[in-house]
């Protein structure tokens, strides 16, 4: 039997079957003696294989067929292993929020590069645009600019006032989508407005550090009434890339990617070397600062300060 997995627990997969059955499904061991890094070999969003448990309601899941893409990061607290958030992904949300909880560029532009090496179109979602201030609809201005030069489609929302949501439902119909972010952006409310039928929890930002409180333990495939999956997942704190070579970030940058081949040097990383066509757009603002800086935090693998507030 061949469904696809909806959410995963830890030891359990449910799994969505083409008549809209579902049925908890356990791995089959030999699954997890191949090596994989990654905390979940089954990832919500896998197409697999299984077969009933003789006399039970159970399945086992004998098989993971080969992904079409993934999004992928560094467990929390298992440093030398890897989580994959979500696969087969048709465009994955990024919600970015200027404040209350503050999204930082380096945040951004990591999940970003992660998408573009796993080939995932994302759109980002500024939310809560009701509520800014006029320097925090500067800052998002600013930042509206530098992504949407790069080829980055940016739709400005607020879930709670339903502004430009449908824009967003159009974008959904028939695909399968994920919506990521810090915990506090806004995905739950957002989500039950698109569907409301799902009623996801939500919670109240923390006033005290301006973070939101996680409401999804797992991540969840729901069908949609339009047409289509939607992914929610849990709230993100940071963004640790995985197997990421010095050499190859600039790959994963677009508009590093185009100016590259006019460095003077083939393996220019862009940081001392002399006659550098990214350094020259950086002095030439024609690469933003914010991105540079963002660049350079990854190829240094520095994974404590890419939080840091960069609007340059």
């Amino acid at each position: 039997m061949i469904g696809i997995v909806t959410k995963s627990t830890g030891s359990w997969y449910t799994v969505y079957l083409e008549n809209r059955d579902k049925i908890e499904c356990r791995l089959k061991g030999k699954f997890r003696i191949k090596g994989i890094k990654s905390t979940n070999p089954v990832a919500v969003g896998d197409h697999v294989n299984f077969e009933y448990e003789a006399g039970k309601e159970t399945g086992v899941i004998n098989e993971i067929f080969d992904r079409k893409n993934y999004i992928i990061r560094k467990s929390v607290n298992l440093s030398k292993q890897t989580h994959i958030i979500a696969s087969n992904i048709d465009i994955a949300f990024l919600m970015v929020t200027i404040d209350n909880p503050p999204t930082s560029p380096g945040f951004i532009d990591r999940f970003l590069a992660t998408a573009e090496a796993y080939s995932i179109p994302v759109i980002l979602l500024f939310n809560k645009i009701d509520i800014y201030s006029d320097d925090e609809l500067e800052k998002l201005a600013m930042l509206e600019d530098i992504y949407t030069e790069i080829g980055y489609k940016c739709i400005a929302i607020s879930a709670t006032k339903r502004i430009d949501i449908e824009s967003v439902k159009k974008l959904m119909q028939g695909k399968t989508t994920m919506f990521s972010g810090h915990s506090g952006v806004g995905k739950s409310t957002l989500i039950n407005i698109l569907e409301p039928k799902l009623n996801l929890k939500t919670a109240e930002l923390s006033k005290m550090h301006k973070q939101g409180l996680h409401t999804t333990t797992f991540a969840e495939m729901f069908e949609l009434s339009f047409g289509g999956f939607i992914i929610d997942t849990p709230g993100i704190k940071g963004f640790g890339v995985v197997d990421f070579e010095p050499e190859e970030i600039t790959d994963y940058f677009p508009e590093f990617f185009k100016l590259k081949s006019k460095c003077k040097f083939n393996n220019c990383l862009h940081i001392n070397e002399p006659k550098c066509a990214i350094k020259d757009a950086v002095e030439n603002d024609e690469i933003a600062y914010s991105r540079y800086n963002s660049y350079l935090q990854m190829v240094e693998g520095d994974e404590e300060n890419y939080r840091v507030d960069v609007y340059g």
